[in-house]
């Protein structure tokens, strides 16, 4: 009876509504091109007044529209315009849905970027000017504007970070190498997770690359060694249109690719979508041997189940063969140098020291799937599991000083054959509320990590002498005898890897952790965040010997201050920043040789502090970065300076600069990215006895002190040159010392700088774009530890369809 009587008076008070009701409404939810909710988008009706901005989630909603058929227009600067027809009723509600494509016409990504809020750069939505860290952005379009085809390369628009050496392809650190605040650094996150780069990164599937600057290892922990940062890659997202992009690439020293990236829905109805990223590339070495050949195929895949529950799907597989040229040491970290810079060492640039004969092999396979769900209106919650493998497959070769005094160096190879495998489960909780009055955003993760490392393969052979301008001979180093010749083909290479013996292992190790990090506004222009790590980490060693297992405990805190003296334009902000390291032990002794033991260690710390300013001023169109910072390493490991036997902790490792980051459109059609940086690095206390930690010394793969870097496109908004553009920028590095002891004195490779300039057809379905890189055919040198010659002037051009 109860039930029939509210039934009546719901209807006594709701017909009447309906019956007289004259107009209605629209809603919906816009995203933009990578399937994120736009927000502070205008959405109106036509030919009315009716309008609304989106809020944060992307949503809006216009009421009070009269029935008929409307057409709707959704708008944001930087974003192309959409309109969409609509017939409305009165009384009832009409959904409408828009996903905006950029338009690098009005605004660059990279222009509009830098404020958007970064989920994976602090794993909760932030601002730039709300967070106390500091990050830079590739977007992919500056990598199209660019003709990137290599990963490295896109490094050159990042002030602060410079590639040490090109991918090697070897197993367990194969990836390249690159200095980021005088500390080495791999590219070794994928949206935010730990992923695997034995061998080269293809560009095709990325949206975004992220240099997240300082010691990050509270929110990331420390299964990867990031003092000074960490290489963040945002991989593409399906979105809800179709649309799509095939790309030809062709240039200089046999560069030929091509690339498609198709986006579909599958089903509008039940919001599922799928974008499909692929590339075959070829490319030859500029030196006399030297090859690079790859296919990679990214397929992912977005199910809205509805507005709470979302899942995101991302596979990428590689396929590579490569011939690499072998890393140039040109010391023995213990004898007096022989050569004392480039123009001493007189090494040929053209020379690879290799042959095509001689290839490695990086199969890499990675899965991710993520489950997004809103609990409420103040709580998320995000699972992801994540999975890897690569392999390194093939023949690897390095150079090196075995006997000083002479011109030779001797020429070593291995034939890896490493499996690296990695599981990672995370789920975090973020939090958007308030408490007294003040909003809290609150992030609460816990993570697992596992990487299992099977490896076998040969052992090591010398191979012969070279000689930096080509010679060889095959008069062992040490006995002086003249051995038979060994050439640089797989036949004679596989003969004499066959007498080197063979090895195998099988290694396990694990983390566990969980996380906390909470951003509170104390008033609406200051914020402080508190963040912190608990991590045990358990090595179960080579698996057939439990007696090496060992496990670690690690604490990593993070704070940091935000005060907006100008809400939204200006912000100063300081930050403590952690990381750390886990050290295995190790077999030590006395000095006579007796009471063999193994000796365990604390885990490795890095701290930082740093303050600056963030600025993003008159109407988004100039963003700044200026800041200061202080790392210091402790608890590293060293030779003990009293017993040759033994290996202590006590080790330190200074780095301190500052650097400045700059991106602006002063004027429609103008793009402009600048940066400096300036770091000088220092080990701090070790063993002056010891190559690898005297004090007062740099450690090696620091990178130059002093980095610039700048870019300008201009495109011509009307007139007949409508559409054309032209690009002009480069790079600038100082000199740079790659060995710094007073044993074996100082090797300094010289200061470059590169210029490089582009012109462009970019219109709404056509682009074209031809690129010179090195105009000054500049003779520049990277190392770490070593002598790595570098591409001289190159040409590139690209020719893309969109549809």
């Amino acid at each position: 009876m109860t039930r029939k009587l509210l039934y009546l008076i719901a209807c006594f008070i709701f017909i009447p509504f309906s019956l007289f009701a004259q107009t209605g409404n629209i809603h919906g939810i816009v995203r933009t091109s990578d399937g994120q909710p736009a927000e502070f988008v205008s959405v109106s009706v036509k030919g009315t007044s009716r309008g609304s901005l989106t809020d944060k989630t992307g949503n809006y909603q216009i009421k009070g529209i009269k029935p008929g058929t409307h057409t709707i227009t959704a708008y944001f600067l930087g974003l192309v315009k959409q309109e969409q027809s609509v017939e409305v009723q009165a009384g009832e509600s009409a959904n409408v849905e828009f996903t905006l494509k950029e338009n690098s016409a009005q605004l660059q990504e990279v222009t509009i970027s830098t404020n958007r809020e970064k989920v994976s750069v602090a794993k909760m939505p932030l601002k730039d000017l709300e967070n106390p860290q500091v990050y830079s952005t590739i977007s992919s379009e500056i990598m199209k504007q660019q003709i990137i085809t290599n990963y490295d390369d896109a490094m050159r628009n990042v002030p602060g970070i410079s590639r040490t050496w090109e991918s090697t392809g070897r197993g367990g650190d194969g990836a390249a190498y690159f200095a980021l605040r005088g500390f080495e650094a791999q590219a070794t996150l994928v949206n935010g997770l730990p992923g695997l780069t034995s061998g080269n990164l293809d560009p095709a599937n990325i949206e975004e690359i992220q240099v997240i600057k300082g010691p990050s290892g509270t929110l990331f922990g420390g299964s990867f060694y990031g003092y000074g940062g960490f290489i963040n890659t945002i991989t593409k997202k399906p979105h809800f249109t179709f649309d799509g992009e095939v790309t030809y690439n062709v240039g200089s020293f046999g560069l030929n690719r091509i690339t498609a990236d198709i986006n579909a829905p599958i089903s509008k109805k039940d919001k599922i979508a799928l974008r499909i990223n692929t590339a075959y590339h070829t490319e030859n070495s500029f030196q006399d041997a030297g090859f690079k050949k790859s296919f990679f195929i990214a397929p992912s895949l977005v199910y809205e189940v509805n507005d709470k529950l979302t899942f995101h799907f991302m596979t990428e597989i590689l396929q590579e063969e490569r011939a690499v040229a072998p890393i140039f040491f040109h010391s023995d970290r213990f004898s007096p140098l022989d050569f004392r810079n480039i123009k001493e060492l007189n090494l040929n640039n053209n020379l690879s020291f290799t042959s095509n004969d001689l290839t490695i092999r990086n199969p890499r396979f990675n899965l991710q799937g993520q489950m997004l769900y809103k609990l409420s209106g103040q709580w998320t919650s995000q699972t992801v599991i994540s999975r890897g493998s690569v392999k390194s497959d093939g023949i690897y070769s390095y150079i090196w000083d075995d006997v000083a005094g002479d011109n030779y160096f001797s020429q070593y190879f291995h034939n890896e054959q490493q499996t690296t495998n990695t599981t990672d489960i995370q789920q975090n909780f973020n939090g958007d509320f308030q408490i007294g009055g003040m909003r809290n955003r609150l992030l609460i993760g816990l993570d697992y990590f596992n990487r299992n490392v099977i490896a076998g393969g040969s052992g090591w052979a010398w191979a012969r002498n070279v000689t930096p301008q080509g010679d060889e001979n095959f008069v062992d180093p040490y006995s002086g005898d003249t051995l038979a010749p060994v050439y640089m083909t797989k036949q004679s290479i596989d003969q004499l890897l066959a007498g080197s013996g063979s090895g195998g292992s099988n290694i396990s190790n694990s983390s566990y952790s969980a996380y906390a990090s909470n951003v509170l506004n104390i008033t609406p222009n200051i914020m402080a965040m508190v963040s912190l790590r608990a991590d045990y980490f358990d090595s179960k060693g080579e698996k057939s010997d439990p007696e090496d297992d060992f496990g670690q405990f690690a604490l990593s805190p993070k704070l940091g201050l935000v005060y907006q003296p100008i809400p939204d334009k200006v912000s100063l902000f300081a930050n403590y920043m952690n990381a750390f390291i886990n050290v295995a032990p190790e077999q030590v002794a006395d000095a006579d040789g007796s009471n063999i033991r193994v000796k365990s260690f604390k885990p490795e710390h890095a701290d930082q502090v740093e303050y600056g300013v963030k600025t993003n001023l008159f109407s988004n169109q100039l963003h700044a970065t200026v800041s200061v910072y202080d790392i210091k390493v402790s608890n590293r490991v060293m030779p003990d300076p009293n017993n040759p036997r033994n290996v202590i902790q006590g080790g330190k490792v200074g780095s301190k600069g500052f650097e400045l980051e700059l991106s602006s459109s002063p004027v429609r059609g103008l793009d402009l990215i600048a940066g400096y940086s300036h770091n000088k690095t220092q080990i701090l206390a070790g063993d002056k006895e010891d190559f690898y930690s005297e004090p007062g010394r740099a450690p090696g793969g620091q990178g130059p002190q002093n980095l610039a870097n700048f870019w300008a496109t201009y495109k011509f908004i009307k007139g007949n040159l409508k559409n054309f553009g032209l690009g002009f920028g480069g790079n600038y590095a100082s000199e740079y010392k790659v060995i710094d002891n007073s044993k074996t004195g100082e090797f300094d490779l010289p200061a470059y700088t590169l210029l490089n300039a582009s012109i462009f057809y970019n219109a709404e379905h056509y682009r074209f774009a031809l690129n010179v890189n090195n105009l000054g055919n500049e003779r520049y040198y990277i190392g770490y530890w070593s002598v790595n010659p570098q591409k001289p002037r190159n040409v590139a051009a690209s020719f893309a369809y969109k549809f």
